[in-house]
């Protein structure tokens, strides 16, 4: 009988289970509302009805209720032990309170004036998430991640679209697994995962055209993320009066191509 399964199906084994329900070993499988944005987030079209920002905030929000809190806690704890640099960026706890006025005070061309002049002419705010007194060591660390994700994408070389969201994005998944345990990495990235993964998913799916341009933006992530040092712990108004390339070079970002990915990015509906 088994001869006459197909090559793929080999190996397969009947499941049993006395649940009267649908249960997974997976935690993310469990999750009726996760199943319902991964088909959603990753099969739709674009349109100006409904913005892709508005997948992650719901992607967050999901994720909010299945992070092991007390396993990441105690793996940040291991790390931080092992890892002198890490242990001292917890203690200083350090977060970002600068003004859009302040970034334009610094010289034209220089990391600041290039993100102030970004947030001035498109009416943006400087915080995705509110600030808030993180309580743990992984609030501390999505408090930081926020505050500094804009500002990776200027020093990865990622624009502000949609296509060039997957420069930041995969800077830091193949950034992080550098630096940090591997278990811990799959505990902290899912949102970063599940994030880069519905615009390719979208872009290959609906606007075709533009997929190279994806496929570039991906390798330009990587690029960094596999020559750099642990930027995720950056201090960047240390350097915001440097010009972009010596900001670089001070942050020790490494490999960084500044891509143009906007006219791809056009190919989204709700971007034109």
């Amino acid at each position: 009988m088994a001869d006459d399964l197909p090559y793929l199906a080999r190996g397969a084994r009947p499941m049993t289970t006395d649940s009267t329900g649908l249960i997974s070993s997976s935690a993310y499988l469990n999750e009726p509302r996760l199943r319902d944005w991964l088909a959603t987030a990753f099969l739709r079209k674009s349109g100006k009805d409904t913005p892709t920002t508005l997948d992650a905030h719901k992607l967050y929000g999901i994720l909010a209720d299945l992070f092991d809190v007390d396993r990441i806690e105690a793996l940040f704890t291991q790390e931080r032990a092992r890892w002198p640099e890490l242990d001292r960026w917890f203690v200083e706890g350090f977060s970002s309170s600068f003004t859009v006025d302040e970034l334009l005070a610094n010289p034209p061309g220089s990391l600041g004036h290039i993100f102030g002049t970004y947030l001035r002419a498109n009416g943006f705010e400087i915080d995705i998430v509110p600030r808030f007194e993180p309580k743990n060591q992984f609030q501390y660390f999505s408090l930081r991640s926020g505050q500094t994700h804009d500002l990776e994408h200027i020093v990865c070389g990622g624009g502000f679209d949609i296509i060039g969201e997957l420069v930041p994005y995969f800077g830091r998944l193949s950034n992080l697994p550098r630096f940090l345990d591997a278990e811990l990495v799959g505990l902290i990235n899912p949102g970063q995962l599940l994030g880069a993964l519905r615009l390719i998913s979208r872009t290959g799916l609906h606007y075709h055209q533009s997929f190279p341009t994806v496929l570039r933006a991906m390798r330009c992530g990587m690029d960094v993320g596999e020559q750099s040092g642990p930027y995720f712990m950056a201090k960047y108004e240390d350097v915001f009066h440097m010009p972009l390339a010596e900001a670089r070079a001070a942050l020790g970002i490494v490999g960084a191509n500044d891509l143009d990915s906007s006219e791809a990015s056009l190919a989204w509906p709700e971007y034109t």
